[in-house]
């Protein structure tokens, strides 16, 4: 049986409290680190949207991409980490962003969810699916068996640590050793993502309206 609608009151109460207040680090002048914005913000863009990925004029590149650039160290790793499952990643595209929305709606992550929808959509996720994904994800009967089991991976590592044997056979039936073991990377790979943006109050992105997005 389809769950229940979201909570609208909920996350609009989450995300005042995430987005609606001052971020937490310092953003540098634009000026100072214009380039080094630049850079990476081509790196993501060609892992999003492939090689052909235009570049976009200083301004409208996000502040996140701004404010992480103070601590390359860290920021480097994780983005070369999100950019090789997006753009280099064994499964197939459709599965990652299918992954990635579930993960980032259990965790409220607000300016990942309002990112990956565009993608998903553009990887072939419909409109429809991806209120299933905000609905409940795998209690949606629309659901291929497939679909159904990568959403519960999802969410029994998100509830439970670990993936349940008859969600894993099925798993198995599809994917080879490759696929298997990056997907729980994957999860684990965009629940930090969704926690350290929302534990430092990364505001969204120009055209990103968060949680609200399908």
């Amino acid at each position: 049986m389809t769950q229940a609608a979201p909570d609208i009151a909920a996350i609009e109460a989450h995300e005042a409290a995430v987005l609606g207040q001052p971020p937490r680090l310092p953003v540098p002048p634009r000026h100072e680190v214009a380039e080094a914005a630049q850079e990476m913000s081509m790196r993501l863009r060609r892992g999003a949207l492939g090689p052909d990925a235009q570049p976009i004029p200083l301004e409208d590149i996000p502040e996140i991409i701004f404010t992480l650039l103070r601590y390359p160290a860290l920021w480097n790793l994780i983005s070369d980490t999100s950019m090789h499952l997006l753009g280099s990643g064994a499964l197939a595209r459709r599965d990652t962003e299918l992954v990635i929305l579930r993960t980032t709606w259990l965790c409220r992550g607000s300016f990942a969810w309002g990112e990956h929808v565009r993608q998903a959509k553009a990887a072939g996720v419909t409109a429809e699916q991806i209120e299933w994904v905000a609905r409940g994800g795998s209690a949606e009967p629309g659901w291929s068996a497939y679909d159904r089991a990568l959403l519960s991976a999802v969410e029994e590592l998100h509830g439970q640590s670990r993936i349940g044997d008859e969600t894993w056979a099925v798993l198995a039936d599809h994917l080879d050793g490759n696929q298997l073991f990056e997907l729980p990377v994957l999860i684990g790979q965009f629940t930090m993502v969704a926690y350290f943006q929302n534990a430092l109050r990364l505001p969204l992105a120009a055209g990103n309206i968060g949680l609200k997005a399908r």
